[in-house]
């Protein structure tokens, strides 16, 4: 396959709207995908980010337009769902379930030796060879999440569609998945769009972010779209995932933990007192913990003590 015909075009969402039972779920979602991209969709719950996926798949009705640039229609896609619920008693190995769509014979008469190889292939794509022969009743959630990955290869997308592939796995698997993801994606040069609730994860490995809440709130870089101001429109909490973009004031951010200061220590917090946090009262004032005249007595000590060990 040449340079030129691994060209992944870029994806337009003109428009876009979704109405069901009167009730608006997207409402003129103009969004552009980058091509070549690590599209990242994020916001709250019921925002509205699956419903696009599932417009963009061609299995929810919509209004508007969703193309890929200079292309008549979109490019071959793979999808790779938030879950697969399968029957606990199916004796499908992981071989055969990458096999299905490779031949035709039934599978209970052994696999081919073309086939068995491709799908060895695309395990070794997601870092998965050891599940080969194991049922996929028995894989944990973030192996699961790796075989339905290598099953979306399998078709050699261009554009490669998941939602919340991680969800449910735990801190480890989630950084694998988005370091596999990571890796294949710039090997092959596929366009994918991923929707995530990992906001620190999709700092780092997007390279383009669209902000979603019925319509686009932000769009652009990481660092860009996820400033703080446009994450308390998101969801309604202060969040700051660039230390850049804390109260320079304030050396060590008691919002959101991150760390401003030059040391790169993690702050005392039992010492720091949150905005808004203190209350005045006939006695004085309060710290957070209650402690009288300003003092938070055990807690200030252990917070001193762990930023003095972090220095040392």
């Amino acid at each position: 396959m040449s340079r030129a015909d691994r060209t992944a075009p870029a994806l337009v969402f003109d428009h876009v709207s979704v109405c069901r039972g009167g009730r608006l779920i997207l409402e003129d979602v103009c969004a552009t995908v980058p091509a070549g991209s690590s599209t990242v969709l994020v916001g709250p719950n019921g925002a509205g980010k699956t419903s696009l996926l599932l417009c963009l798949i061609g299995e929810m009705s919509y209004s508007g337009r969703i193309e890929a640039a200079g292309q008549s229609g979109l490019p071959r896609t793979a999808y790779v769902p938030q879950y697969l619920h399968m029957d606990a008693s199916l004796p499908l190995r992981v071989e055969e379930f990458l096999a299905l769509n490779r031949q035709r014979r039934p599978l209970w008469f052994g696999l081919s030796h073309s086939v068995r190889a491709e799908t060895r292939r695309l395990l070794r794509m997601v870092q998965a060879e050891r599940l080969e022969d194991r049922r996929l009743s028995d894989l944990s959630g973030g192996e699961m999440r790796r075989v339905l990955l290598a099953a979306a290869l399998g078709r050699e997308p261009r554009l490669l569609v998941l939602d919340e592939p991680a969800a449910g796995v735990d801190v480890q698997g989630e950084r694998l998945f988005w370091e596999v993801l990571d890796k294949v994606r710039m090997e092959q040069g596929f366009t994918q769009i991923i929707v995530s609730h990992n906001l620190s994860l999709a700092a780092h490995y997007a390279t383009h972010v669209i902000c979603l809440n019925r319509k686009v709130c932000a769009e652009g870089a990481p660092h860009e779209a996820l400033g703080a101001s446009v994450l308390m429109q998101l969801f309604g909490v202060p969040i700051h995932l660039y230390p850049d973009q804390c109260d320079p004031a304030d050396p060590a951010c008691p919002q959101c933990g991150a760390v401003c200061a030059p040391e790169r220590l993690l702050p005392a917090y039992a010492s720091i007192q949150r905005r808004g946090g203190a209350k005045a009262t006939k006695e004085g004032l309060l710290t957070q913990d209650g402690s009288p005249d300003g003092r938070s007595g055990k807690g200030t000590d252990d917070g001193a003590a762990a930023g003095e060990a972090g220095h040392a």
